[in-house]
């Protein structure tokens, strides 16, 4: 006990000493941890508490997965979808399938040969997520893109484990020994054939999705009379623990179990009470995880064959670069998008040391082979902080911007705002006010973050896209309001609204006649030109100071409004797209006969009002 407590003040001393220093130089946390491990792996006598602080410090990695999957509710994953499968699917096919050949191609047998292709395929999520919370990148495009692959990857992880006992060569290892995990435990799959492993694998997903969804609000009403704040915390790591554990026994990986959960709790109302909960443990056990990854790696089988491992690694970088390379093209992902997709995934995983782990267990790998692996695995990953500062170098010659990602919308309301600037503000506001829920999406990120500064949640997007549209309740809105300052982005806002929902109440921003019309065929309910009201008001203003009371120019006033919205909505029917109003003699001519009946309307409406008094009438005319 005192040597492990030894040992785990070196290696908090060690972190205290590195990641500031890494972090001064600009090469981020993570490098800091490795290095920090790298150093304390040379120190004597810490190999045996190295191999016990591991096993502690990888709950750093369970923690993240479950904090991840409390973020990702199911309607978030669907949403996904494209990306989950496109994206995510394509990297781990091609990856596998590329790295399983060059492995044939190496020697090895087809079954121990998939197995390297799925060690390899992964990336580390713990390093980097990390990093691009570090570097503020999560939010762009490429931040977006390599969040969905790693997440495909992690799910990806759980059929992974199912098939490799499938992979299992007849006789490659008796069935008399105690089947264990990779820290010694005992598991419930021993002595199983591969689909017994398989069918037992699934009934522990099961459990952990029925659990969820059945027995976390009995849990949390019994311990809610306690009225103690740290039963809150309890609950959460003995949810997360036991996850783990269950995950431990049927051979799977406990991050995954984890993730699992969390996300079937994503929906629930306890979210942000276990976020809370767990976010402390987090930081500090991925940094001892880190640690323990630098302390780990074995330097003896380094040494003994060092241009082949290390050319393995390069290798394996650089073919899995040339991939995502070639993903991000396809898929569209440009400028420093692209190359932080690419180096950002271009290393190994955490999850590496499961799957070698696991298929050294089951007999798919042997010794010799999954040490050479594993030191891989690990070589690569202390490499990535190496890649992000490449990634920068390459930035400055990209000479682009990140393209930001859009947010992910999570609330619904009975109003859409569809932009947000000077005249959606006074909307939203209004609307607010009067105690209706509103869902604001703007393309402009800046006009965004100002508004959540001042306490108004808004999204950042494209309110053009249908599916932005549709994630913020567009099927079951009331109001749609059209505020976007392009006019020819409005009038298709307005077309596919009406298209998707024939019912809906459109309100729409004008910029001036014309845009009024092309809105008023696109569907648009109400239409509203951006500077009609404010210049009525105006001109009421002038009637008043040039003799008017100001009853007669409020009635003045309204008459115009009356008039001109009659007037507007008839030529409506006469405007032809594409033809300018000078040319089409329908519209001119009906034009005209309206301007003189606007006369007539007010000069009749004050000779009813005067009975006799002479009165200043618009235009400097006078009536008896």
């Amino acid at each position: 006990m005192q040597d492990l407590l030894l040992s785990a003040a070196i290696y908090l001393g060690a972190a205290v000493i590195a990641v500031p220093l890494a972090a001064r130089l600009g090469l981020g946390s993570v490098l800091g941890y490795l290095l920090a491990g790298i150093a304390i792996g040379f120190l004597p006598g810490l190999g045996s508490e190295t191999q016990e602080l591991q096993h502690f410090a990888e709950f750093g990695v369970v923690v993240m997965l479950f904090l991840i999957g409390l973020e990702l509710e199911p309607r978030v994953l669907w949403d996904m979808r494209d990306r989950l499968i496109g994206l995510g699917g394509l990297q781990i096919g091609l990856t596998m399938a590329a790295v399983t050949a060059v492995a044939m191609a190496f020697g090895q047998a087809w079954q121990p040969a998939l197995a390297i292709g799925m060690i390899f395929a992964l990336s580390s999520t713990a390093i980097v997520l990390q990093t691009l919370s570090e570097k503020g990148l999560m939010q762009t495009a490429g931040g977006r893109s390599t969040f969905s692959v790693l997440l495909t990857q992690d799910i990806a992880v759980i059929p992974m484990l199912a098939l490799l006992p499938l992979l299992v060569v007849s006789g490659a290892h008796g069935t008399d020994h105690v089947h264990a995990d990779a820290h010694g435990a005992v598991s419930l799959v021993e002595g199983l054939p591969g689909w017994g492993v398989t069918l037992i694998t699934l009934g522990a997903v099961a459990v952990v999705i029925f659990a969820g969804i059945y027995l976390t609000r009995p849990v949390f009403r019994y311990i809610h009379h306690a009225r103690l704040r740290e039963m809150y915390t309890a609950l959460a790591l003995l949810m997360v623990i036991a996850t783990a554990v269950l995950m431990q026994l049927v051979g799977l990986s406990p991050a995954l179990g984890t993730f699992l959960a969390g996300v079937v709790l994503a929906n629930s109302e306890f979210r942000h009470e276990l976020e809370s909960d767990l976010a402390p443990f987090k930081g500090l056990l991925l940094g001892l995880f880190f640690i323990t990854v630098g302390a780990g790696i074995d330097f003896d089988l380094l040494l003994d064959g060092p241009l082949a491992i290390i050319g393995l690694t390069l290798g394996l970088i650089a073919l899995k670069g040339v991939i995502l390379y070639g993903l991000a093209l396809m898929f569209r992902i440009r400028g420093k998008d692209r190359w932080l997709f690419t180096l950002g995934l271009a290393q190994a995983g955490e999850f590496g040391f499961v799957l070698i782990a696991f298929s050294l267990q089951t007999g798919v790998l042997g010794v010799a082979l999954s040490g050479q692996l594993l030191l891989i695995v690990a070589l690569s990953m202390l490499i990535t902080p190496l890649l992000f500062i490449l990634y920068e170098k390459l930035s400055e010659f990209e000479g682009s911007t990140h393209e930001q990602a859009p947010d992910t919308i999570d609330e619904q309301g009975q109003v859409i705002i569809a932009g947000i600037g000077r005249f959606g503000q006074v909307v939203n506001r209004l609307v607010q006010s009067a105690g209706f829920s509103t869902v604001v999406l703007d393309h402009n990120l800046s006009t965004v973050q100002a508004m959540r500064t001042f306490g108004f949640k808004g999204f950042f997007g494209d309110p053009t896209r249908p599916d932005l549209l549709h994630a913020a309740g567009l099927d079951e809105a009331r109001v749609l309001i059209v505020a976007v300052d392009d006019p020819a982005s409005a009038v298709q806002l307005v077309s596919y609204a009406r298209r998707a929902r024939p019912d809906l109440h459109i309100v729409a921003r004008a910029r001036d006649r014309i845009h009024v019309y092309e809105l008023y065929q696109a569907g648009a309910n109400d239409i509203v030109r951006e500077m009609f009201d404010s210049s009525l008001r105006a001109g009421r203003y002038a009637l008043e100071n040039l003799g008017l009371s100001e009853y007669e120019a409020n009635e003045a006033e309204i008459q115009f409004y009356r008039h001109d919205r009659a007037a507007l909505r008839e030529l409506a029917e006469l405007w032809e797209p594409g033809v300018p109003v000078t040319d089409n003699d329908a519209y001119v001519a009906r034009a005209r006969e309206f301007n003189k009946d606007l006369e007539t309307v007010l000069t009749g409406k004050f000779e009813e009002e005067e009975d006799g008094h002479r009165k200043r009438v618009p235009g400097g005319r006078s009536k008896a």
